[in-house]
């Protein structure tokens, strides 16, 4: 496996501490003219050579591999819509490797586009501030489909058990207005919602996993899901549904927990929504 570095960082002088970092749009705001975009490093500030400040950093895709990047997720889009989207939930790494090899409009996976994947799979993202825990280990694992059970109505599958058991339960505790909004997501599937917002993040890797995680480090993988209320739309995944009476009620049930709360240890941001199973 090609372990080359797609990524780059950008480095800010700041006079505070790096455990109370501003963000980019705080930056923004604290220098209107500050064109961050245009301070680009390869390695590392020391001390002496920032004169003693400490440094704000964001870690980028190199713009040189953006190419790729639209590649891998024109091919990811093509296999979604021939498999449909409920089926690109539970795919693996070696389905869309044959699927692609075999559909002409779709077209093989190039050794870049490869290397990519591997690389985004593998790589160790507490360089860019998030330390969640690895889930999966291998880029090839699968979920057995025997395990899982499709939820009627919503287009996602949960794993068989406790998973499952757990959301029926809240659907009596809370009421019909709870919804699943997602459920088990493939390393493929983590794989291209993280590579979507990567891109909306303009390549901004730190930003990129302070609202996906990884595709190696999501729960979705084995256990977790997540809900909203139905007819909320997008505000689903936003704090607005900390507002709503089924989150409300969700606080109040004991055999569930909250994944990522506000300032957790991981890096992502507040995710009301996300239902942590135990």
């Amino acid at each position: 496996m090609n372990r080359r570095d797609f990524l780059k960082v950008t480095a800010v002088p700041l006079f505070i501490s790096a455990q109370n970092a501003f963000s980019m749009q705080n930056l923004n705001l604290l220098n209107p003219t500050l064109d961050l975009e245009k301070i680009d490093i390869f390695e590392e500030l020391s001390d002496e050579q920032n004169g003693g400040k400490d440094i704000y950093q964001d870690v980028f895709l190199e713009s040189k591999y953006i190419k790729v990047l639209s590649s891998i997720r024109n091919k990811l889009k093509k296999i979604q819509s021939h498999v449909g989207y409920g089926n690109f939930n539970l795919i693996s790494f070696d389905e869309i490797i044959k699927l692609a090899d075999y559909i002409s409009s779709i077209g093989s996976f190039t050794k870049e586009e490869l290397d990519f994947f591997e690389y985004i799979f593998y790589y160790d993202p507490s360089i860019h501030g998030f330390y969640g825990q690895r889930i999966s280990k291998n880029l090839t694992d699968k979920i057995d489909k025997n395990d899982v059970v499709k939820v009627s109505g919503t287009g996602h599958y949960l794993f068989k058990g406790h998973s499952h058991e757990t959301y029926n339960r809240m659907l009596s505790d809370i009421g019909q207005s709870m919804v699943l909004t997602s459920g088990i997501r493939s390393i493929v599937k983590q794989s291209k919602l993280f590579l979507d917002k990567l891109a909306n993040c303009e390549g901004n890797m730190s930003e990129a996993s302070k609202s996906l995680a990884p595709p190696a480090y999501t729960y979705h993988t084995i256990a977790d899901f997540d809900v909203g209320k139905k007819g909320f739309g997008y505000a689903n995944f936003t704090p607005r549904f900390a507002l709503t009476q089924e989150f409300i009620k969700m606080r109040s049930l004991k055999y569930i927990d909250m994944r990522y709360t506000i300032n957790n240890r991981d890096g992502v941001r507040y995710e009301p929504w996300h239902v942590k199973v135990i």
